[in-house]
């Protein structure tokens, strides 16, 4: 995909990625995922995101310019990805969480194998860590330009307008976590690669 693409705002470009494939080619083979979850963060605007409070050595990524990948470790355990997006400086993108393994199935069931129990094809690439697994993206991708890349980028795949659906984003907590004012998940309707919505439960005090 051409920088222009990705060089808007977080929430314009979250619904197209919905049926755009994520495709990474390496040593042991390519796999490929149909994208079929995201959530949008819209930056210092936007109280969910990690740039939320301006740019920190673990978040310098989502500064670059839009079609940038930011990756970052959930709770120090597991890797997940965002597409920057908009012009650089202004921190937006978009959280791939989910989809389906659309090419090298095998090679994704041997990652998710390794990392550890796989017991359907629907999961192998559902939820955020799994995806990453599923992919090889790890640490090492954190600031790679997906634009122009024969590695690992980002290709148009079939739209799904009248299939996209809208809701509150799963497991942030705090303001940014109003479904009402950021309804900022987006995912096809029915697809059995869609996680399940878990609202973050109030820490007891």
């Amino acid at each position: 995909m051409a920088r222009d693409f990705f060089a808007r705002p977080a929430l314009d470009v979250a619904p197209e990625l919905l049926g755009c494939v994520l495709r990474h080619n390496t040593f042991e083979g390519t796999v490929a995922v149909r994208i079929s979850e995201v959530e949008a963060y819209m930056g210092e605007d936007d109280p969910g995101s990690h740039a939320f409070r301006g740019k920190t050595a673990r978040n310098w990524a989502m500064f670059e310019t839009g079609g940038h990948l930011y990756v970052y470790r959930h709770m120090g355990l597991h890797f997940c990805a965002n597409v920057v997006c908009g012009p650089a400086d202004r921190a937006m993108g978009v959280l791939i969480r989910g989809g389906q393994v659309v090419e090298g199935a095998q090679l994704a069931r041997d990652r998710r194998a390794r990392a550890g129990v796989v017991r359907h094809d629907r999961d192998l690439a559902r939820g955020p860590a799994r995806l990453t697994v599923a992919l090889g993206i790890d640490w090492g991708y954190n600031g790679h330009d997906l634009v122009g890349s024969s590695k690992l980028a980002v290709v148009y795949g079939d739209r799904h307008v009248d299939q996209t659906r809208s809701g509150p984003r799963v497991g942030v907590s705090g303001p940014g976590g109003d479904g009402t004012r950021f309804p900022w998940r987006f995912w096809l309707a029915d697809d059995p690669t869609v996680s399940l919505y878990r609202a973050v439960k109030p820490r007891s005090r």
